[in-house]
């Protein structure tokens, strides 16, 4: 039997060696092929036959696959060694490169969006088979598009405007030192240094650490408070303005290829089910010892007086190979497939980058995965994440690589979904103190890409309205203020401090909006789940339809066709049901 070991992974597939002439053929044909794309501007008009305009999308899918795969090859060496100078310089070329081939084929792109006529169009579409929700979802951004000369001005403009804000912010807050004390020393900590604290086991010191990040934004508010109301302000001048959107949240929604009706409905049900979080906040402040919890609080371990367990990396693997077998056969087989082909790179070493990641480069290759396992609970079900997201890419390996991923809302079904088949089948063979501290650190992670935001969003929509009618950084604080206390009810004891939290979260800076993806793809995971648990089996082939199904639908056709109806209330409802019912189990052990 084999025995699985922390190892490196193995990358010759994609290329055997950087400085070989193999490698320099691949960058040469990379270039041939667009080069030889360009030649496609002469030829593309309107009248063009579905014959010749199904070829051109088959060259740009090839220079894809060869851009992807030497990209991919510098990306992955870097990743598993960030101190290489030889990695990093192959990352630089190749950036450039990608650039370069970006900008020789950005022309056919413009063409589509912009220059053929609307019949033109939808003859074409309906003859592109699995290509026809992309090339329609293309033509409905380019609805709110300008003529060119005005998109260039807004491109010009945006480097010292919304881009500049956004990296003075940036510069800014990464700039903050933070000083704090720890027992009798002073230390000088980064914010990344700062937030481990907020998971202590000693109250004091996640008080401290809460108190000194948030001192640092409140004494700086009026520069950073300032940045945001101008970022907003852009976003809404152009969005709505000039561009002719419905509202500051439609320009997501409609990136993101889903309606503003199912997103209203995905913010309605999580607001309306504050209190099943609020019942486990109570809970954690009994297994802490407090009357309750202050929200300082809110992230501390649960269960740090019980011993956890340590999980061999032998063990993890097959641990999860299990619970997707459990599930369906063909999805361990995909799992298995990345092991098989030595894609996974585990070990821990000096270099390597943090975290965990899958990388897909073409549907023709085998997914990578990255993580740093050290034989923590929570680094067994991360092996579950990322090979959920494997599973994924290969149910739908069929596809174009232009529609292979899945759109953002949906890219965490499958990787949320693995993680609790991974639980379903661990919760039969744990002790009850064990389950206590994987439940209660489950549900951590629940509020935290669920509750909180979705609240997050529900704020933003908010501070976009009151900004669009002029405020201040005083007035947009409360209105945060007002949003955590409606989170938390009497559950968690808020101080007036946490007023200013909205100006640490960079998400807001950066993608206005982007928060309620990680709710809707967990809550769609979950009610995904339940509809297993209810159906069994019969679930089975639903669910792998809708993997393989890549991004080739929006994701409201994609689901109704599964008897889905994503933009009801009573959808997202049923993800809620089986939080709570975790909520349940937990008192239950208590």
């Amino acid at each position: 039997m084999v025995k699985y070991k922390l190892d490196k992974w193995d990358l010759s597939e994609i290329a055997k060696d950087p400085k070989s002439p193999s490698f320099q053929k691949q960058i040469e044909e990379l270039e041939a092929s667009a080069k030889k794309f360009e030649k496609i501007k002469k030829i593309i008009l309107p009248n063009i036959s579905s014959k010749k305009f199904m070829s051109i999308l088959n060259e740009l899918e090839d220079i894809s696959e060869k851009m992807s795969k030497v990209g991919g090859y510098a990306s992955l060496s870097y990743s598993a060694n960030t101190q290489s100078d030889e990695a990093t310089s192959l990352m630089t070329k190749m950036s450039k490169l990608g650039s370069e081939i970006s900008n020789k084929i950005l022309f056919f792109d413009l063409w589509w969006k912009t220059q053929i006529d609307e019949k033109n169009a939808k003859r074409l579409i309906k003859e592109s088979g699995e290509l026809s929700e992309y090339l329609g979802h293309k033509r409905l951004v380019a609805k709110y598009s300008l003529s060119e000369p005005e998109e260039k001005i807004i491109n010009t403009l945006d480097v010292t405007g919304i881009s500049a804000l956004v990296k003075l912010y940036d510069k800014i807050t990464n700039a903050y030192e933070y000083k704090m004390k720890i027992g009798n020393k002073t230390k000088k900590m980064t914010r990344e240094e700062l937030t481990n604290y907020i998971r202590s086991t000693n109250s004091k010191i996640r008080e401290t650490a809460y108190k000194t990040i948030l001192t640092k934004y409140f004494e700086n508010k009026g520069v950073i408070g300032e940045i945001y109301q101008n970022i907003v302000l852009n976003w809404r001048d152009e969005g709505i303005e000039i561009r002719g959107y419905n509202s500051p949240i439609s320009m997501r929604n409609i990136g993101n290829d889903v309606d503003d009706k199912t997103i209203e409905s995905l913010l309605f049900t999580c607001k309306k089910n504050s209190p099943v979080f609020q019942k486990f906040f109570l809970q954690k402040a009994k297994m802490l010892k407090m009357k309750k919890l202050r929200r300082y609080d809110l992230y501390a371990p649960a269960a740090a007086n019980i011993k956890e367990k340590n999980y061999p990396y032998d063990k993890s693997v097959r641990l999860v190979f299990e619970s997707l077998g459990r599930f369906s056969p063909k999805l361990r087989d995909f799992a298995k497939k990345v092991f098989e082909q030595k894609h996974v790179d585990s070990s821990i070493r000096a270099g390597k980058r943090d975290g965990a990641f899958c990388s897909t480069l073409t549907p023709k290759i085998t997914p990578y995965v990255l993580i740093n396992f050290t034989g923590k609970s929570r680094d067994v079900f991360t092996l579950a994440h990322e090979l959920g997201h494997a599973v994924h890419s290969q149910a739908a390996q069929d596809r174009s690589i232009l529609v292979q991923d899945a759109p953002l809302p949906l890219a965490e079904t499958a990787s949320t979904f693995s993680e609790l088949l991974l639980y379903d089948n661990l919760s039969d063979k744990i002790s009850d103190n064990e389950k206590k501290v994987m439940l209660s650190e489950k549900i951590d992670d629940l509020y935290a890409t669920i509750m909180r935001q979705s609240f997050f969003t529900i704020f933003e929509v908010d501070a976009h309205e009151q900004i669009g009618k002029g405020t201040t950084v005083d007035e947009i604080s409360k209105t945060y203020l007002q949003n955590l206390k409606e989170q938390f009810g009497n559950s968690v004891s808020m101080t007036d401090d946490f007023a200013i939290e909205w100006s640490c979260i960079p998400h807001f800076y950066h993608t206005p909006f982007y928060c309620y993806a990680y709710a809707f793809g967990n809550l769609l995971a979950l009610s995904l789940f339940q509809r297993y648990k209810k159906e069994g089996n019969d679930f089975v082939p639903a669910y792998i339809n809708i993997l393989a199904a890549g991004g080739s639908k929006k994701p409201e056709k994609l689901l109704s066709e599964h008897g889905l109806d994503i933009r009801s209330s009573k959808f997202w409802q049923e993800g809620f049901d089986y939080i709570e019912n975790q909520v349940k189990a937990l008192s239950s052990l208590n």
